[in-house]
């Protein structure tokens, strides 16, 4: 595997050892972007932050990398997290309190390196009405094909 992508890989190990010195040191020179609001986390300071956010809101979580493919300057990591939300979900949205109900997300992230490796950004993608939808924030969808 290319070394950007062994980069962007030790962040969701980092991640899922609770490690966020070494997933902000990955980061100090970047940012993460939520897509779909278009929230900010710069530097090595957001990133823990970033990382803070998910765990405090699913201290059991876990990152189960399904792809990594990397392209030039570009790495694109396929990725489920898996947790049960039993703490406060600090989000750019405001706090969600603890539901404490299971949660199992696709998300998708795009990074971004300078050409000396060093990652610029991470723009992350997921179906937030998913997660609050299987948090109880939201009614569920009906299943395809379903009439009301």
């Amino acid at each position: 595997m290319a070394q950007n992508a062994n980069i962007a890989r030790s962040t969701y190990e980092a991640w899922n050892d609770r490690d966020f010195d070494r997933f902000a040191e990955v980061l100090a020179k970047g940012e993460v972007i939520a897509m779909g609001s278009g929230d900010r986390w710069e530097g090595s300071g957001g990133a823990r932050q970033f990382a803070e956010m998910w765990s405090d809101g699913f201290p059991d979580g876990r990152i189960e990398l399904r792809a990594i493919t990397e392209a030039d300057d570009t790495v694109v990591v396929e990725f489920t997290g898996r947790g049960t939300h039993t703490g406060t979900l600090r989000s750019p949205m405001g706090d969600i309190e603890a539901t404490g109900r299971p949660l199992e997300l696709q998300l998708c992230d795009v990074w971004s390196f300078a050409s000396d490796g060093t990652p610029t950004q991470v723009r992350t993608y997921f179906d937030t009405a998913s997660m609050m939808a299987q948090l109880g924030l939201l009614p569920q969808p009906a299943a395809a094909g379903a009439t009301a």
